[in-house]
């Protein structure tokens, strides 16, 4: 421990320079040359996405995820955010929509300046980190609109290098297991959710039907280090090849155990929520998964995978059950990730968006303006 401490120090230099990186030569040269005239307009409205199956974790069941979806206007420009809150987040509908009443918009005339705009949205309350995202992504689709490039490319990132995504099969009985596993004949990698009394038979019933690889996350199920480590075991010999947040965020010193030990990588997700968490998740897990949702969105998530990537870590972009909106935001990032899930609007039935897709199992990135969004639906 004295040596990871050691490392902290050492390290909170590198943390603090992150903070502000080197704007996209793309991003200024724009905003250089812009001369728009006008004052940004926040809109929001709550919405329900209703979800094809009952999604069980080692911790909770729900059919529904509430959300709130966001624009915000300039010069009749529109740009799509939005907000989703599973219950483990504390937010909701009630929380979202008094926070964004409190966001006022009007002081500024220049959506270039994100960190300005996203410094003064961060700082008018503490928490609310869904209710941030979603004016953060909604400001980074008007910007790309106003720019007319996708944020990929605005970021210099390589789309054929997007991963597979995963897909995810939640805790179920083994009808449905078998079920939801043919479902998900199309995805090369699946996600399995863990952390209860019957985590060997869901895989071993997931083995039954496919040989596809597996990574499993656990949601801080497993209480007991040793016990972890025999399952991690058990879970290399069933073709696992990464365990999500194994332990409780808190027992700090046994998920650093583990890591050591683990035959598999070790991703920390409930543990690492915003900037400051990237560090103190060094070598205690392998890597990271990086959410809009947990982070305020996009402008934090890019300053995370910097952060993590210099400090030699694993790399993971995930989601919440979302619609295509925040799934399309989120995956802007995914050529310079290990791994993505970003499977949260295909697990819905009334999603809002088109944008991002999925074809052979890999994430594909189209080349619209922004985030990459159509709108579907009215809401």
């Amino acid at each position: 421990m004295n040596n990871r401490r050691d490392f902290l120090k050492s390290t909170s230099l590198l943390a603090g320079s992150t903070l502000v990186l080197g704007a996209s030569p793309l991003l200024v040269s724009a905003s250089q040359e812009f001369g728009g005239k006008g004052k940004l307009k926040l809109r929001f409205k709550p919405y329900t996405l209703n979800l094809n199956h009952v999604f069980t974790l080692s911790t909770s069941s729900r059919s529904t995820t509430p959300v709130v979806l966001t624009e915000i206007e300039y010069d009749g420009i529109i740009g799509y955010g939005e907000a989703s809150m599973p219950p483990y987040l504390g937010e909701s509908h009630e929380t979202v929509l008094k926070f964004l009443s409190k966001v006022d918009l009007s002081a500024f005339d220049d959506p270039f300046e994100m960190e300005n705009i996203m410094d003064y949205v961060d700082h008018l309350e503490a928490g609310n980190k869904a209710a941030k995202a979603s004016v953060d992504i909604a400001l980074h689709d008007l910007v790309g609109k106003i720019m007319k490039q996708p944020w990929y490319k605005i970021w210099g990132y390589d789309p054929s290098k997007t991963p597979n995504t995963s897909y995810t099969i939640g805790i179920d009985t083994p009808e449905m297991i078998r079920k939801k596993v043919k479902e998900a004949d199309p995805y090369k990698i699946l996600k399995v959710k863990l952390g209860r009394d019957t985590d060997k038979m869901m895989i071993e019933t997931i083995r039954e039907v496919t040989d596809k690889p597996l990574c499993v996350d656990i949601n801080q199920g497993w209480k007991d280090k040793a016990f972890a480590l025999d399952m991690a075991h058990w879970l290399h010999e069933k073709g696992v090849v990464f365990i999500e947040q194994a332990m409780p965020k808190e027992q700090v010193d046994d998920n650093a155990w583990l890591t050591e030990h683990c035959p598999v990588p070790t991703i920390g997700d409930e543990a690492v929520q915003r900037l400051e968490d990237v560090v103190k998740a060094h070598k205690v897990y392998s890597g990271i998964n990086i959410k809009l949702m947990k982070c305020t969105g996009m402008r934090e998530a890019h300053k995370m995978l910097e952060l993590g990537r210099a400090l030699g870590m694993k790399i993971m972009i995930g989601c919440m059950t979302e619609t295509s909106c925040a799934i399309s935001a989120a995956s802007q990032l995914a050529p310079m990730v290990d791994w993505a899930d970003l499977d949260g609007a295909l697990l819905i039935s009334n999603d809002v968006y088109k944008g991002m897709e999925v074809v052979n199992g890999k994430v594909r990135l189209n080349d619209l303006p922004g985030l990459g969004l159509k709108k579907i639906r009215s809401y």
